[in-house]
């Protein structure tokens, strides 16, 4: 009985194969997409998950409340680690230290440096206290956590060691220098991180070691000090609860954290929120990733599936028309409606299957682009219990939905209309049905055409925004605060200013634009009232403001000086304090933390200080040379390759112990927006996945009216209809039903793009044009789908249609 089913239904999609195509091309390219976007979500939500204790981990944050405003650290300040142990003894407690942009130098041979190999690692280097791996699971290869309590000690993950050593084994026993300034000997090797970790640690440095350098990596063991390089995780007992540990946290901040401008509270963060913290942030790993990114990724999957399963309830309804007089001699012949069910469910089938099967091989041809639009590895496989079962799952979820209202139309008709031909889509009901799918397919369509047009009109406002500085033609040279780097210098400086080409070179902690936040408390104007906000620090030397284009809209740079003696801030920073006029600020004083107090020489204009996601913070720059490694130097923009070339032959003569590791300023500009820009690209392509399918079962539904209107459409040209009039019969039904789902769509699209929209604080307007520019080109689409095959119908010899009449 099942052989027979199969063959008739096998039959049954040959027969019609412009629409079993029609459907397995929706199905298909609806799959793929929804399978690729499955292996994108399950990839991030596997982060950290497999560490035996990662539902009881917490980082610890800082949360400083003032008057005005409330920040959140992801940092501790230093002596917390040992006071958390001592009060809360019943978890376990690690700290660590990240080391941005570090160099490690391999030495090639004792006495020489001509043959050393130089590295630049910009994230994974970090100070660690070997508790860290009671918390955490680490396969060791070679050594054990215990010896990282000792100084100039450094374990390596397996990559690294074969990176630097040829052969990770042999690894152990040899030395390494960090920045150099410190020698460590290699004690130990571990296995690389999982692509799904938040810590892909590679350079583990006993923690020992940084407080023994407290100058060279800012260590600081006061509780007013905290800085997100220092962060604190703790195991807490499976039987604790969130809320007890929230107590405690807050007990031992309220023991700890001296009452001031502030109010400090410790915070527990679970570490299975961490990935997806954007506002926090993690500067341990590559990126994070919000949970409103993985919703709006599932709601676009589920409907693209919802759409391809739309087309095959679309043309099945049709199509069952013609299939009333099969149905009506089974009926006769005994069949019974279970069995006409199940013969329509096996075609359904049929045709799911084969499309899963082929969007298996698209999605499989399509992953290497994967990483395009979204942040995942190259190695990532498609081929894992989770996607097969997803796969299956949505098989069975479309043959469902897209199988069970046909097989009830068909094998509901009854055996004397069907045999008598008369039955119809009317009669059936299938016509509203169609109409409501055609508005709901084309609201879905709409919806990413919106959402499409106000993503990538917002990406275009970010990355073409006035930042309030001159970020072109800068060539940024990360460098270092060594006593020997600093000073060397002003030798350096003086040899590119040498450069015709080279307009001008600032020494200082920081661009104008990044992701630092360092930031201290301050007194204003003599006074020891609370301000209510804290300021955010720079640091660089006179030629700064230059540079960078900075603009003073009242007094002026800072004079030459090694340390802050005073200061220019910025527009947010006078307003935040109730001043409206920049000059009265001038001569003003201010004292940062506990030191002296100085003059403001000069206000300059808002310029923004991190990505457009956040608001202009308010901030004070001053000299102070022991933080001013990185040069920013402003170039000709004529024969730029030859130019940077140039300096970088310099830089490596002048500095031979370092790794030369320049960039351009715009370029790291705009990796603040890589996630956005990459969900951009993703409502694009997923915008005309949905047109491709709209057309698809479009085009399938006009092909099916014009053959079962051959006849009207040869009455009409009989009459004397033009092939226009017979060309708008085909197609106004279709604008109105797409004029409707755009009613439909219209504050769906505000609603949820207009969400999207908050996470910038700079932002478009959506203005009607967007709106207009979605229906129009809904129209256009429609009406070239519809209009191909109304045209072909209309041109048809009439007397052909009625030679049967």
């Amino acid at each position: 009985m099942l052989k027979n089913y199969f063959k008739i239904a096998w039959r049954n999609i040959v027969r019609h194969k412009g629409y079993s195509a029609i459907n397995v091309a929706g199905l298909t390219v609806g799959l793929a997409a929804c399978l690729l976007i499955f292996v994108i979500i399950q990839f991030e939500l596997s982060f950290d998950t497999f560490n035996p204790n990662y539902k009881n981990i917490y980082r610890i944050v800082t949360q400083e409340k003032h008057e005005s405003e409330s920040t959140t650290n992801p940092g501790v300040a230093v002596p917390a680690t040992d006071a958390l142990r001592l009060d809360i003894p019943q978890a376990k407690v690690a700290a660590l230290n990240s080391s941005y942009g570090s160099q490690i130098t391999v030495p090639e041979a004792a006495g020489s440096n001509s043959g050393d190999k130089k590295f630049t690692e910009n994230i994974g280097v970090l100070f660690i206290q070997p508790q860290f791996f009671d918390i955490f699971s680490y396969k060791w290869l070679a050594g054990s956590p215990s010896v990282l309590a000792n100084p100039d000690m450094v374990v390596l993950d397996k990559s690294s060691a074969v990176k630097y050593f040829g052969d990770w084994t042999t690894a152990v026993g040899k030395t390494l220098k960090m920045d150099n300034v410190l020698t460590l000997k290699v004690s130990g090797v571990v296995e690389d991180a999982p692509v799904n970790s938040d810590f892909p640690f590679k350079i583990m440095v006993s923690f020992v070691t940084w407080k023994q350098h407290p100058k060279d990596y800012n260590y600081s063991a006061e509780w007013g000090s905290t800085s997100s390089s220092h962060e604190v995780f703790m195991l807490f007992p499976a039987s604790m609860s969130k809320s007890s540990i929230d107590d405690q946290l807050k007990a031992f901040s309220a023991k700890h954290f001296k009452k001031g401008s502030a109010q400090t509270t410790l915070l527990p963060q679970p570490l299975a929120d961490m990935h997806f913290d954007t506002r926090i942030g993690n500067p341990l790993g590559d990126h994070s990733t919000s949970k409103a990114t993985l919703r709006t990724l599932s709601f676009i999957a589920l409907l693209i599936i919802i759409m391809a399963s739309i087309n095959f309830i679309n043309l099945s309804t049709a199509q069952s028309v013609g299939r009333s007089k099969e149905v009506g001699i089974r009926k006769v012949l005994g069949s019974t409606r279970p069995q006409l069910i199940a013969q329509v469910i096996g075609e359904t089938t049929l045709i799911v299957i084969a499309s899963a099967l082929i969007a298996l091989a698209v999605a499989r041809l399509a992953m290497p682009q994967l990483k395009n639009i979204a942040n995942v590895p190259d190695t990532i496989s498609l081929f894992t219990t989770g996607s097969i079962l997803f796969l299956v799952a949505s098989t069975i979820t479309i043959v469902l939905l897209s199988g069970i209202y046909p097989a009830l139309v068909v094998s509901g008709f009854k055996p004397v209309l069907a045999l008598k031909n008369k039955i119809t889509a009317a009669s059936i009901g299938g016509i509203p049905l169609r109409r409501a799918l055609v508005i709901a397919q084309f609201a879905i369509s709409q919806l990413l055409i919106i959402g499409t047009i106000v993503a990538v009109n917002q990406m275009d406002y970010v990355n073409k925004a006035d930042l309030g500085f001159n970020k072109n033609a800068l060539l940024i040279i990360p460098g270092y605060t060594d006593s020997l780097s600093l000073h060397k210098m002003e030798s350096f400086k003086q040899q590119v200013l040498q450069n015709p080409n080279v307009k001008d070179i600032a020494f200082s902690s920081d661009v104008p634009s990044s992701e630092n936040n360092w930031g201290t408390n301050f007194d204003f104007n003599n006074s020891t009232k609370d301000v209510g906000f804290n300021t955010y620090l720079k640091f660089g030397d006179v030629d700064y403001f230059k540079t960078y284009g900075l603009t003073f809209v009242a007094g002026k740079g800072y004079d030459v000086s090694d340390t802050a003696r005073q200061y220019v801030v910025n527009e947010t920073f006078i307003h935040k304090l109730g001043i409206q006029n920049a000059n009265e600020a001038i001569g003003k004083t201010l004292r940062l933390g506990g030191g002296r107090w100085l003059p403001i020489v000069g206000v300059v204009k808002d310029f923004k200080t991190n990505s457009l996601r956040e608001a202009i913070k308010p901030i004070v720059i001053s000299p102070a040379k022991k933080f001013e490694g990185q040069i920013g130097i402003k170039i000709q923009t004529s024969d730029l390759n030859k130019t940077v070339a140039q300096l970088q032959k310099l830089w490596e003569n002048t500095y031979p112990e370092y790794a030369y590791n320049g960039y351009f300023l715009d370029e790291n500009i705009a990796k603040f927006y890589e996630q956005e820009n990459k969900m951009a690209l993703v409502y694009k392509i997923f915008a005309g996945i949905a047109i491709f399918i709209s057309c698809l079962g479009l085009y399938g539904l006009v092909s099916f009216m014009a053959v079962q209107r051959t006849k009207e459409v040869g009455i009409r040209k009989v009459l004397g209809a033009s092939v226009s009039s017979i060309v708008f019969l085909f197609s106004k039904e279709f604008m109105i039903l797409i004029g409707i789902s755009f009613l439909i769509a219209m504050p769906a699209a505000w609603y949820i793009m207009n969400g999207w929209l908050q996470n910038f604080v700079y932002r478009i307007s959506m203005s009607v044009w967007i709106f207009l520019l979605a229906i129009v080109s809904s129209l256009i689409i429609a009406w070239v789908t519809v209009g191909y095959k109304a045209v072909k119908a209309a041109l048809v010899n009439p007397v052909k249609s009625l030679r049967s009449e």
